[in-house]
């Protein structure tokens, strides 16, 4: 998927937290300096993983790639947010904590439906965080850190971020 169809848009209203072109800045490893993670969750593949996350600026998994029955996402996440009350996403490459769902605003089945109707794990304001995440001129969402995302595509309800399941496949980093 390409994002040249999207509206271009430079900047974004609160909450958002908008960053510099030169976070994605050629690093050590891509526009990273670390290669993602060995055992990323939810059976994502590290070889795509790694190619979306620090070698890409405009394509994305498949569509559907987290629904899968490979991968169990749905499943795997319903149980872990009915455990924890959340459910953390967190960078592929540096495991920092990058979309929280909490169900504030929404359902764990809502955010399901939203996201199967977009093809992408689809978030919303209340559920970035911001410490670790940022959007760039043209919308694509990345880390502060220089992660590719995905991209942010407003919609009637605001703001919406939809972000490849293997940019947020990580574990976290103690």
């Amino acid at each position: 998927m390409t994002i040249s169809f999207l509206a271009r848009r430079s900047e974004y209203g609160p909450p958002v937290v908008m960053g510099d072109e030169a976070i994605m800045s050629k690093k050590a490893h891509g526009t990273s300096a670390v290669p993602v993670q060995d055992d990323l969750r939810w059976a994502c593949d590290k070889d795509t993983a790694d190619r979306i996350c620090n070698y890409n600026r405009h394509y994305a998994e498949h569509s559907g790639y987290f629904l899968s029955k490979q991968r169990n996402f749905v499943s795997l996440a319903r149980k872990e947010f009915e455990q924890n009350g959340e459910l953390t996403f967190y960078d592929s490459n540096t495991g920092k904590p990058l979309f929280r769902f909490h169900g504030g605003q929404r359902t764990f089945d809502e955010f399901i439906a939203e996201s199967r109707a977009h093809g992408w794990p689809s978030f919303r304001d209340d559920e970035v965080d911001w410490k670790n995440v940022r959007i760039l001129k043209g919308g694509e969402a990345v880390s502060a850190d220089g992660t590719h995302l995905g991209h942010n595509l407003p919609d009637r309800n605001g703001n919406r971020y939809c972000i490849n399941l293997v940019s947020v496949a990580g574990r976290p980093v103690n």
